[in-house]
């Protein structure tokens, strides 16, 4: 007990009030990151709220953010130099600036996060269900009609979008509030983890009607690796064999779901469509795999890149790799960096996996579904995914505040060795 209060009360002290409404806005960006079909988006506002009130009442910026804001840094300084000769266009112009804008939300979410971290976590976990929610019934409600003039509005090509512009985004945002209600169903009492389960199977549904196939296996396998983690990293034996029974239960309910759902044929038919490894776009010499090699033999040649948004200029559509396309935006600073700062992240990520703290659920979901989006930014641009930056953000605040809690646990530890050995001289 002395161990997890000590290390909360190296929070920065703030007034009763302050720190009710910090928490509050914590939460309110969470809820506000599932709308953002319009540009600003609410989320937008909220963020930026937040980080005036934030920054007035003092954040503190640690070492350990120093790799972080460096390598974010290099990377846009890369995006801006090979904009350069385009800033008149004013799409280019609106990608840099929201390059930097998502640069500068990964130093507040860490910032943020890395005092008064349990709280703050929790209201983000919160306020991303709750997020995750808005979006999925508004996604289910779209695909099913059932709201007069929805389905143009939250469907696109008979997908569901939701509250997303467009249905991949929707599917690999609503993977974290999908990881989050899950701990729920198997770690919480019975009325807590049933409600849970209800949330966990709407924003599935959702996940499942984006029919995007990054998604699907986003779902499948983030849950499993969690799960997974949870079991490595529970305190009691009753604790592992619950988690398994009800992953198990949870898994054969998921398969009678989509059992009903083929069902319908306008539905299975867009499954088994989308089910399928390759689509026409992703075979031949200019498909989404053989750009991706193209590409990366141009950018070996172009050491500023040929600039933003300008990769279907030599083919027949975009990218469609983060990575790839960090090289031909920002040429070979941003093509470096990129990948360090995702890398680096991973890294002590994984390091981090097993330190025992009093959020170490939310780290490992959290953690779980960065991890998705990472192996997903191979096949997807996600260079502008709020929810990915906010992830990332996120992991550092907390490899921060573990850190911390660490070394204030061995500052208790010695304390109470040093007081035993005044009071006990013979002790070694």
């Amino acid at each position: 007990m002395a161990y997890a209060a000590t290390a909360e009360l190296a929070s920065p002290a703030a007034a009763p009030g302050v720190l009710v409404l910090q928490r509050a806005l914590v939460w309110l960006v969470g809820a506000s990151s599932a709308i953002v079909f319009i540009e600003p988006s609410p989320y937008e506002f909220v963020t930026l709220g937040a980080a005036v009130l934030f920054f007035a009442t003092g954040l503190r910026l640690r070492l350990v953010f120093m790799p972080l804001l460096a390598l974010l840094v290099l990377l846009n300084i890369g995006y801006s130099i090979g904009a350069i000769p385009l800033f008149g266009e004013s799409d280019v112009f609106n990608w840099i600036m929201t390059s930097w804008y998502m640069a500068v939300t990964v130093a507040f979410f860490a910032l943020v996060i890395a005092d008064d971290t349990t709280a703050r976590l929790d209201m983000l976990r919160r306020g991303l269900i709750v997020g995750g929610m808005i979006a999925s019934l508004a996604a289910v409600a779209g695909y099913f009609h059932l709201v007069p003039g929805g389905h143009d509005l939250l469907t696109l090509y008979e997908r569901a979008r939701g509250t997303f512009k467009d249905p991949n985004v929707l599917g690999a945002y609503l993977i974290l509030p999908a990881l989050f209600t899950l701990q729920n169903v198997v770690t919480a009492h019975f009325a807590k983890a049933a409600r849970n389960g209800l949330a966990f199977g709407v924003i599935s549904l959702a996940i499942l009607l984006a029919f995007s196939r990054a998604a699907w296996g986003g779902l499948i396998l983030t849950s499993a690796f969690m799960l997974a983690l949870m079991v490595l990293t529970s305190r009691s034996n009753t604790e592992r064999s619950r988690i398994v029974v009800i992953a198990i239960v949870a898994l054969i309910f998921g398969v009678l779901l989509v059992a009903v759902l083929m069902s319908s044929d306008s539905i299975a038919q867009m499954f088994h469509q989308r089910a399928a490894l390759e689509e026409s776009y992703d075979e031949g010499r200019f498909g989404r795999f053989g750009r991706h090699i193209l590409g990366a033999k141009m950018a070996l040649d172009l050491p500023f890149g040929i600039g933003p948004l300008q990769f279907h200029q030599y083919f027949p559509e975009d990218t469609h790799n983060s990575y790839l396309n960090a090289f031909m935006s920002g040429g070979w600073l941003s093509g470096i960096c990129y990948p360090a700062l995702i890398f680096l992240t991973v890294i002590l990520g994984f390091r981090h996996l097993f330190v025992r703290v009093p959020w170490q659920g939310i780290y490992l979901a959290i953690f779980s579904a960065f991890l998705g989006t990472v192996g997903e930014a191979f096949v997807i641009d996600t260079d502008h995914w709020r929810h990915f930056w906010m992830m990332l953000g996120a992991i550092w605040g907390m490899i921060a505040a573990a850190q911390r809690y660490k070394a204030t646990g061995r500052s208790v530890i010695a304390a109470a060795t040093t007081r035993l050995s005044i009071g006990h001289p013979g002790v070694d």
